[in-house]
């Protein structure tokens, strides 16, 4: 039996409205903490009553701020209820009082990064490890031998589902889901040559390297760098197009298919492509207001696309989604784009507003929450009060990562954040312009940046990250 350290967060802030919503988020993620088979698991919340591996692996390793048991439970359901052949279920509900594995769709695949760093957060438990280490060398394996059913090289998306893109005009005449271990026949676009699946082989290699690092396995760790590299050199032959600067899907037939999709944002979550794609998509794209720097930014896809759709339901033809905001966190952190973070934060925190109603889409031209999900009126829905805790962190607070200290030194408000993880409490005080640093208790440095401030363990200095914006948006 694992023992986990106590941990929590306390945050007060001059901003009436940003403590509102911690504040109520805090106390709303309360209601998605659930009992599946006597250990308690995060929920996603707000209609969706399953863990879903597009979220729940990740929403857990940010809830492990606040309650660690959750957090690591969101990992180890999914790595013990794989199947055989290494195929991980895209959710797990509780049905009749049992814990029910559910495989007939993807459901994303937002678990190796969130799910290594449990690792860190739980103390380096090397069982967890060598688990997290089969899990992801099985479900990788198990891609290669299933889903390149053509032998093009590049892995398929075969449902809706796969992807998490719900309702989307993209999949054509797609089945929503797919249990069957050979593609549907007879669809227009399915199967479809995805930037999405390939990147899920790309973070299962990524952080098969990782592992193998820690484990000491130089061997190892060279075999999964260049399975990787393999993945990101295919996705740049076959999926990038160079003329638009954007990741591309392939339909059953090759061709491409050209719908401005924000999916190589996803891609940019699992570190999936190279810095000088990053760098055109969020030039040419993410921060253009004709497409996807919206009002409400980060549509699913650009407001100027024949296939753009403002469906206030469940749809990633359109709005924006919380659960894009909070995949965007680590997205723009691999890259580089830190400044983006604080602007996104403060858009969604004015969307939700005072109200402190958390539902799942906003309105890209207004911000205006779509309140009504297919399930009636919405609240509580996990991303959306995730997203809000962890932007709050991100730009407020500290977050661990590894075996390194992330510190919020933005500019605007006084605050202060203390975070502590059983024995060891890390403290930041926010002036609004300058911002200490503490861990238990001693002062590790004083900052007048607006900035991301990167330590080691003991508070020693690796890194400075500007939040101020190069451009004018």
């Amino acid at each position: 039996m694992r023992k986990l350290c106590e941990s929590g967060v306390s945050f007060q802030t001059a901003d009436p409205l940003l403590q509102k919503l911690v504040d109520t988020a805090e106390k709303k993620s309360l209601e998605n903490l659930k009992d599946f088979g006597g250990r308690t698991v995060l929920i996603e919340g707000g209609g969706y009553e399953k863990i879903w591996l597009e979220t729940q692996p990740m929403g857990g390793e940010m809830y492990a701020k606040r309650n660690m048991e959750a957090a690591l439970n969101n990992q180890l359901l999914f790595m013990e209820h794989a199947r055989e052949d290494g195929r991980i279920p895209g959710s797990i509900a509780m049905i009749d009082g049992k814990v029910t594995p559910q495989f007939n769709k993807f459901q994303g695949f937002c678990f190796p990064a969130p799910a290594l760093n449990m690792y860190y957060l739980i103390g380096e438990d090397r069982e967890y490890l060598e688990l997290l280490y089969t899990t992801l060398e099985r479900f990788d394996d198990y891609l290669w031998k299933v889903r390149d059913s053509d032998g093009d090289g590049c892995l398929e998306t075969w449902c809706k589902y796969d992807t998490g893109e719900d309702h989307a005009m993209r999949y054509g005449d797609a089945p929503d889901a797919w249990t069957e271990e050979v593609p549907p026949q007879g669809c227009e676009k399915v199967p479809i040559a995805s930037i999405d699946i390939m990147s899920f082989s790309y973070a299962a290699r990524e952080t098969l390297q990782k592992i193998s690092a820690i484990l000491g396995k130089e061997e190892w760790e060279n075999r999964w760098k260049q399975a990787a590299d393999s993945v990101k050199k295919k996705i740049r032959e076959y999926l990038w197009s160079e003329e638009l600067g954007m990741c591309l899907d392939r339909d059953r037939n090759h061709a491409v298919m050209p719908v401005k999709m924000h999916n190589t944002l996803r891609a940019m979550y699992w570190n999936s492509i190279s810095q000088d794609m990053a760098d055109r998509f969020a030039r040419e794209h993410l921060l253009n207001p004709e497409e996807f720097w919206t009002k409400m930014p980060l549509p699913s896809v650009a407001v100027n696309d024949p296939l753009f759709r403002n469906v206030t339901t469940n749809n990633w033809s359109g709005q924006a989604e919380a659960l894009t905001y909070q995949r965007a966190i680590l997205a723009l952190e691999n890259y580089g784009y830190e400044w983006i973070q604080p602007l996104l934060g403060r858009k969604l925190f004015e969307a939700i507003g005072e109200k402190c109603v958390f539902v799942q889409q906003y309105d890209p031209f207004t911000g205006k929450p779509s309140a009504v999900s297919l399930e009636g009126e919405q609240d509580a829905y996990g991303p959306a009060m995730l997203s809000v805790l962890e932007y709050a962190a991100r730009m407020y607070g500290v977050h661990r990562e590894h075996n390194m200290l992330y510190w919020g030194c933005c500019h605007g408000t006084e605050s202060s954040y203390e975070q502590y993880f059983g024995e060891n409490t890390y403290l930041l005080k926010n002036s609004g312009n300058s911002t200490e640093a503490y861990i238990n208790g001693k002062k590790i440095f004083t900052t007048d940046k607006n900035a991301r401030v990167i330590t080691d363990m003991t508070g020693q200095i690796l890194a400075v990250r500007s939040f101020d914006a190069p451009i004018t948006l």
